[in-house]
This record gives structure tokens, sequence and C-alpha cells, in this order.
């Protein structure tokens, strides 16, 4: 089930550089403890609305409202960026990346509670993060190489999760892991989200993802949306040509890389 209100609202979001148009006029909402994909081809401007999202990119025109308050337009002091990077956190695509080698797990965790909220005991904190992550205790100790990549991630969601934001964005989150570790981390991002209500945003390439954890799904091509809607209907009844082209090239029998390629061309 999900809130009335959405949580997170982009209207009319762009982004160029140069003459490519990276984002060209996206908008979109957000439920509370609803799960949003967004989905397209390397270059289509998906990464790049996730990045504004979370304020990693600016925007040359639009707006995103997370709980009705505009981050476009937040004050540049201390506070004020504290307060927007707890509203809306990301997990990044490598696992291998994304956490200091040099710094334990539990002191991985620690970090964004001891920015967040200072001045009190953690210990407890990082316990429960661990378990509702699916690791235990002893991972507190672990250092990343220590660790395989399936479990690096989970700590990654687990340190997104430590400061209880709104939006949780995932970008390409699984795809560095392998096919059976994918489906255990979407299956621990279910029950997260069943247990905490919170909101995804999945930038993904890959339907199977988009049809296994969202409700709805955006289509990007060019930095354009050309096709949203619920989930089931977008991937089941197609109204884009583009779209179907994604789904037609997942292979299967009967598969015809030539006639994809030449509808591709077509579509230009």
């Amino acid at each position: 089930m999900t809130d009335a209100e959405p949580v997170l609202e982009a209207s009319g979001l762009r982004r160029a550089y140069g003459p490519v148009r990276a984002v060209d006029d996206v908008s979109f909402t957000l439920a509370g403890g609803a799960s949003l994909g967004i989905v397209g081809e390397s270059g289509s401007g998906k990464t790049t609305t996730a990045r504004i999202v979370v304020g990693l990119e600016r925007a040359d025109a639009g707006r995103v409202l997370v709980g009705g308050r505009d981050r476009t337009a937040g004050g540049r002091g201390r506070a004020a960026r504290l307060e927007r990077a707890r509203a809306v956190q990301m997990v990044f695509q490598d696992p291998y990346l994304s956490l200091d080698p040099r710094i334990s797990v539990g002191a991985a965790l620690r970090e964004p509670l001891a920015l967040h909220f200072p001045g009190r005991d953690h210990t407890a904190r990082v316990a429960q993060l661990l378990d509702q992550v699916g690791l235990g205790a002893r991972a507190a100790g672990s250092l990343p190489r220590q660790l395989s990549g399936g479990q690096r991630q989970r700590v990654a969601i687990a340190r997104a999760l430590a400061v209880e934001p709104a939006v949780l964005v995932l970008d390409e989150a699984v795809a560095a892991l392998d096919v059976s570790v994918q489906a255990q981390i979407l299956n621990l991002l279910g029950d997260i989200r069943e247990q905490t209500g919170i909101s995804y945003l999945f930038i993904t390439h890959d339907l199977g993802v988009v049809r296994c954890v969202t409700d709805q799904v955006l289509v990007m091509r060019h930095g354009a949306v050309v096709e949203s809607g619920p989930t089931v209907r977008v991937m089941s009844d197609p109204r884009h040509p583009y779209t179907r082209l994604l789904l037609d090239s997942v292979p299967r029998p009967g598969w015809d890389p030539r006639a994809l390629a030449a509808e591709r061309a077509r579509l230009g």
C-alpha cells in the first residue's frame, strides 16, 4: 500500500551539456511507500535525472520537491545541506567502489550517523542496520575486501538507510552482481520497503528488475520520457515503439538481433 500524497515530485527537469540535452523536460511523482523505475539504454538520461534528484547535479531548469520542500532552491548552509541529504540517499552500482577499503563496516555505518546525529552512542543503531540488511553483528569488524559483492551492497544499503531517508535512489544497484545475488538483494529491498514505508527510485536498464520491484515506470530515450504508467501495463501493453523495442531486445527463442537493429535505425 502507498500513501496518496507524493513524497517526491520532479517537474520540468532539464540538463544540457553543450548541444546535448541529457534531460529534456522530465516530470514524475513518487508516492510515499511506492517504487518507481526509470528505464532506458545508456545515454537515455536516466542516471543524470537521478543525480539531479539526489543533488549531485544541478538542473538547468525545473524543480525537485521532497515532502513538498523544494530541493533545487534550498539554502546553502551546512544545516540545509544535511537536511537535504537525509531526505534522499543513493545506492550506487559498484559495491567494490562505494565503500572505503581502509575502514571497517561498523566505521562506515557510524560515519553518516555521527555526521547527522552527533553526540549519540550509535552502537545499537549500527547493530540494527546490520540486522536489517541480513548481516550479522560480526560483520561490523570486517573490512570491505573480506566481504562478497552481495555483502558489500548490503552494507551500502545499510549506510544509505542509516539516516532514515524518505527516498532511496538505486542507480543500477544490482547490475554488478551475479543473478542469484541480484534476486537476494531485490528480495531484501522489497522486505525493507514493506517494513519501513520508504520510497524507491530505481534507475535501471534491466526490464526484469523493473517487473520485479516497481509499481510505476518511466521509459526514457534521448533525455525525454517517451512512455510512463503502471509497470504491469507498460510491460504487457507498451504503447511507444521504443518501449516495444526494449522489450523485444530481451533474448528469447526466435530472437532476431538484425531485425531489432533495423528497427532501432528506423527510430533514429
